[in-house]
């Protein structure tokens, strides 16, 4: 054998060999990543949601996720403690030991201050209360000099005095003014609304919310705040109503159950003629 034969062969067998090895590191290197992240092994989160922290835990240990704490609001309809919002998401794909971050409900309401609106308008009162965290209540009207003017402010019942901490989103009910000369509303048209738009509504013409009715697609607190009203009593029109009256209101998440406005439906009916 030549010696240039020699040294071909033998370069060409180190080159086929560097491949072979340079393959071999490619695929244990992939190996071994597949076998620290786990790929193609995710896992679909679960909804935590309306769980206390314990069963969350229970939920989660055998995928050994891991649950963190970084945040927390009060919502006065939920139970205390129990977790509001998680991230990722329910349904999401992720690696095991992922961390699912919590909001919860905490556990004692924020306070604030009551202020004082004794002399101011409805209107204005309406304002202060939404800016401080609270919610109105109702609306009683007697006998006064000035509409809508505001002479008590009450929680619980009983009057409460300006600078009382109270838990944030409690009820003010407010005591006002009626003159018998400025004293009749008129419901408003609140179809198709949210129910906490539809309440506003109702509030700025002077009018209560009496009962609230779900309708049968209604049946958990996440459709309750998606529902929309489809009926109200009494209906809006042009019949005056005493100032401080009740509505009673009906919700529901099917929209076909929401009436098309009058005018939206002479439009398409003179469009069709044309």
């Amino acid at each position: 054998m030549s010696i240039r034969k020699f040294l071909f062969n033998r370069i060409t067998a180190n080159v086929f060999a560097g491949i072979v090895l340079i393959f071999a590191l490619v695929l244990g290197t992939r190996v071994m990543l597949d076998k620290v992240t786990r790929h193609n092994h995710e896992i679909t989160v679960p909804d935590l949601t309306n769980m206390s922290l314990d069963e969350a835990a229970k939920v989660v240990s055998a995928n050994r996720m891991k649950l963190e704490v970084i945040d927390s609001v009060y919502v006065r309809r939920m139970g205390k403690g129990l977790i509001y919002r998680q991230n990722p998401q329910a349904g999401s794909k992720v690696k095991e030991g992922r961390r699912i971050l919590l909001t919860i409900n905490a556990v004692n309401a924020k306070k604030v201050m009551m202020p004082n609106l004794i002399g101011y308008s409805m209107r204005q009162a309406k304002a202060e209360i939404l800016s401080k965290g609270l919610q109105i209540g109702r609306l009683e009207y007697v006998s006064d000099i000035a509409t809508n003017n505001v002479l008590k402010q009450l929680h619980d019942g009983a009057e409460i005095a300006p600078g009382t901490m109270i838990e944030s989103e409690s009820r003010i009910d407010l005591v006002l003014g009626l003159n018998n000369d400025d004293c009749v509303t008129y419901a408003p048209v609140v179809t198709g609304m949210k129910f906490r738009n539809a309440v506003e509504a109702i509030h700025d013409n002077s009018l209560n919310v009496k009962d609230i009715v779900f309708d049968e697609t209604v049946t958990d607190y996440s459709d309750s705040l998606n529902a929309v009203v489809y009926r109200l009593d009494p209906d809006y029109g042009e019949t005056p109503l005493l100032m401080g009256m009740d509505i009673s209101l009906y919700l529901t998440t099917d929209i076909s159950k929401v009436p098309v406005p009058e005018e939206e439906e002479e439009t398409e009916e003179n469009t069709e003629i044309r």
